[in-house]
């Protein structure tokens, strides 16, 4: 019995118009024909044969290459434009910056500290530093039931 695969993510799949072609190849590769046939056809007296063929084949090269490439889908235009960005466009090191609003507040009259009029020296979690005095107290065990 025959049978046919179904993907299981059908966003991928894409509408084919003519030729087995999607609506962006087609698109390009008229634009590459009516761009590199004239190319050629005007060169190939004043530059030859094989050169104006070269010449048609550089010329057509980029158009094709947009209107088949794609990567984790980006067509090629989105790819180059995301890559001139992050080269040129935007500046290269971008330092992660961060405001210390308790400084603000602290500044402003306004902070934990200012309201207690007790400010810690030491970070919390912090031992300070040098030997630590024990207290004069001893540890009070609970007796154990009988």
């Amino acid at each position: 019995m025959a049978f046919v695969n179904v993907p299981k993510d059908l966003s991928k799949v894409k509408t084919r118009i003519a030729l087995n072609l999607t609506k962006r190849q087609l698109i390009c590769f008229g634009t590459a024909a009516v761009i590199g046939i004239p190319a050629y056809i005007f060169t190939r007296g004043a530059i030859g044969n094989s050169a104006a063929a070269l010449l048609m084949i550089a010329v057509m090269f980029p158009l094709f290459f947009f209107g088949i490439y794609e990567k984790d889908g980006m067509p090629a235009e989105k790819i180059l434009r995301n890559v001139i960005r992050t080269r040129f466009a935007w500046p290269g090191k971008r330092p992660y910056k961060t405001e210390n609003f308790y400084a603000i507040l602290v500044k402003e009259g306004k902070g934990i500290a200012a309201e207690t009029k007790t400010a810690a020296k030491t970070p919390v979690g912090k031992r300070p530093s040098g030997k630590v005095k024990p207290s004069g107290r001893k540890k009070v065990r609970p007796k154990a039931k009988k």
